[in-house]
């Protein structure tokens, strides 16, 4: 099985192309449960990637924002 390379993707209220940015494997479970409050609130938060960067995130302008593993094949939302 591939290593997995957790991923927050965000779309932003204007459109274009996600913004993808890795993410520390250690932090992934604390940002899937809060995820949903930073949308429903427009929070602004640090978000550290793997490569050891902040990444201040002002959700107010995101459109939808998910977790996604970039080494996961087949990227067809309703499909495994």
């Amino acid at each position: 099985m591939a290593e997995q390379k957790p991923a927050l993707v965000l779309h932003l209220v204007s459109g274009g192309d996600p913004l993808v940015f890795t993410l520390r494997a250690d932090d992934v479970p604390e940002l899937r449960t809060q995820l949903h409050l930073h949308l429903e609130h427009g929070a602004v938060e640090t978000v550290h990637t793997a490569e050891d960067r902040a990444v201040i995130v002002n959700f107010a302008h995101v459109a939808a924002a998910y977790i996604d593993d970039l080494q996961r094949q087949g990227k067809v939302f309703g499909l495994r």
